[in-house]
């Protein structure tokens, strides 16, 4: 890591959040930037300064804050005190940043105070913000960007994003956020694969049958009918959350945790990930669009009814798809990725399907998947468990499948950061880690690029999928042809 990307002690931290008026930063920022507050993780003299295009006197952005942000805090976190001396680190200025130069920002972020500028905005407009920064003097080796996804919505658009924000920002200085990076599971899949010697000799093929990565929500659309449909599931949630998770699955074991360690092993994942053909598109994929159904006990709307979705709309709200990574230790090895918003219900998990014993003494109880399951659960509760077959209580060789459970929540006393307030404080710290790097992004984009280009070639339409259920029928016969079946 080069200096620029270190937190430079002693000097006070401005964080400038531009979209600040918005919904991720009045229902995720603001609340994680609270408990960092509230626990002592922002340096002191921190600053809070969003923007937004909104006449707003402090007060009554303040009063916006009150409104806005505070519902989003756990109770059992919140305190008047803390919260009275958090709204006095914050300020507004209104700054249209397509229109306005950034001078009046400029003016109200203090000389030789460490910066933070988080873009809580459309992609679109990060070229024009970080230029309008450097035309106001306001970059410099101490200042630091954090970009939200999705950066891009292909290759070309992310690599014109990445050579514009370059231009005035070292790579060290980037930060380009995936919340579930942010994840305390997920960064205890990396303490479980390489802190524990027992299972490195297992992790690899012919030991692992299967690996299955699901993020299912149980929400629709929403409020981001406008952006969803320009998207899809498989820009939205497949290039980068679920690639995200598969590296820290396959990656090989780093030399150590720096930064540049840990991604250049997940880049060597995302080379190895192979390409799809047209004919391993139509044979491996499925995109799904959710219809009229029941969700949460109650009646909701397919996907074309949603306020703002284009009538006969072909966006995919679902995706399911069977990949391989061309190493010696994942040859072979089926990599099963779904995600889907009105599914059965909100659930992000991994499963690791391990290979049954080349030869069994129990064969009837090895019908339909596999004995042995490490199940890594990352929502809604966080928990590993590792599921094992055990002999029934009494007479004769009768057995069932039981799990040792790490219920990661109960095995420690310390409170559980949300994985924006860990991210935030890892930017504050300019720790590097878990954000990706260009080249990571990229490569990502490579992989997912000729998927959505293909599907347009084929003329592919998503298939239907009742809102409740667990996506179209084809997703279950993609496992089914190799004798394997999605565990819900």
């Amino acid at each position: 890591m080069t200096s620029s990307a270190q937190s430079a002690p002693g000097l006070p931290l401005d964080m400038i959040i531009f979209g600040g008026m918005g919904d991720l930063a009045v229902r995720k920022l603001l609340p994680a930037l609270y408990m960092a507050h509230l626990h002592g993780n922002l340096p002191p003299g921190t600053r809070i300064v969003s923007t937004g295009r909104q006449e707003f006197e402090r007060a009554a952005y303040l009063a916006f804050v009150e409104e806005k942000s505070r519902p989003f805090i756990v109770d059992a976190n919140f305190t008047d005190d803390a919260w009275r001396s958090f709204l006095q680190l914050l300020e507004f200025v209104r700054v249209d940043v397509q229109q306005d130069d950034l001078t009046a920002l400029a003016a109200a972020s203090r000389a030789g105070a460490e910066r933070v500028f988080y873009l809580a905005t459309a992609p679109s407009l990060f070229t024009t913000i970080c230029d309008k920064l450097a035309a106001a003097g306001m970059v410099d080796r101490n200042a630091r960007v954090v970009l939200e996804k999705p950066l891009g919505r292909d290759l070309a658009s992310a690599v014109e994003i990445n050579e514009a924000v370059g231009r005035h920002f070292a790579e060290s200085q980037i930060y380009r956020i995936d919340h579930y990076l942010g994840k305390e599971t997920v960064q205890n899949l990396m303490v479980l694969r390489f802190g524990n010697s027992i299972l490195e000799p297992l992790w690899r093929a012919p030991n692992i049958a299967s690996v299955q990565i699901t993020v299912a929500e149980e929400v629709g659309v929403g409020s981001r009918a406008g952006f969803y449909d320009s998207a899809g599931a498989m820009r939205d949630m497949v290039q980068n959350h679920l690639l995200q998770l598969l590296c820290i699955v396959a990656m090989e074991p780093p030399t150590s945790l720096a930064p540049d360690a840990v991604r250049d092993e997940k880049l060597k994942v995302l080379r190895s990930l192979r390409r799809f053909s047209l004919a391993s598109i139509a044979r491996d994929t499925v995109r799904g669009q959710y219809t009229r159904g029941v969700s949460g006990n109650q009646e909701v709307q397919g996907y074309l009814e949603e306020p703002n979705v284009p009538a006969g709309s072909g966006t995919e709200t679902f995706v399911a798809l069977r990949a391989f990574i061309d190493t010696w230790r994942w040859s072979k090895v089926p990599f099963y990725l779904r995600t889907g918003k009105r599914m059965g219900r909100r659930s992000s998990k991994i499963v690791i399907e391990f290979a049954n014993p080349p030869f069994s003494l129990f064969p009837e109880y090895q019908q339909g998947g596999a004995a042995n399951r490490l199940v890594i659960e990352l929502q809604p509760e966080e928990a590993i468990k590792l599921q094992l077959m055990a002999k029934e209580p009494g007479s004769g060789m009768h057995m069932q499948q039981v799990a040792l459970n790490l219920d990661l929540q109960s095995a420690f006393s310390q409170r559980r950061a949300e994985a924006y307030e860990r991210l935030l404080i890892d930017v504050v710290r300019g720790r590097l880690t878990h954000f990706m790097r260009r080249d990571e992004l990229e490569a990502a984009w490579e992989w997912a690029d000729p998927i959505i280009d293909g599907w347009s070639t084929l003329g592919e339409h998503p298939r239907p999928y009742a809102a409740g259920t667990w996506g179209p029928p084809e997703s279950f016969a993609l496992l089914a042809r190799d004798g394997a079946s999605w565990v819900e």
